[in-house]
Formats: C-alpha cells, structure tokens, sequence
C-alpha cells in the first residue's frame, strides 16, 4: 500500500509529532505508516480521512501486488 501523508503532512507544514498528538498515535507510528513498514487499521486510516478532509482513497492506494 501506498501513501501520501508526507505530501499532505507538508501542505498543511506539520511535523509528524504534531500530526501524532492530533490522530491519537505515536510519531514513530506515523513515520512507519509514511515508510510503508506499518498498514494502518481503518479506524486510523479513517482518522487521517477526517483530519486532511480528503477521502481515504487520496490518502492510501493500493498496489498491484496488494
């Protein structure tokens, strides 16, 4: 799976620890989510949708091998 939430963490010029405290989740969580090492749950995914006002398809896609 893939992401954008660096992009979207830049439009809006917040850190990771600042998007953390806002979603409820480490700032290490975030920087795994952003890497690709950590899948996000839908409630988290989710979270992400509400906090950048965007649907959860412009933030996460899936790859072909996914």
């Amino acid at each position: 799976m893939k992401n954008n939430l660096k992009v979207e963490r830049a439009i809006m010029n917040i850190t990771q620890e600042d998007l953390s405290k806002k979603i409820g989740v480490t700032r290490q969580a975030i920087n795994s989510i952003e890497l690709g090492k950590y899948v996000p749950s839908t409630i988290l995914a989710l979270k992400f949708s509400r906090f950048f006002n965007k649907p959860v398809n412009e933030i996460f896609r899936l790859e072909e091998d996914d």
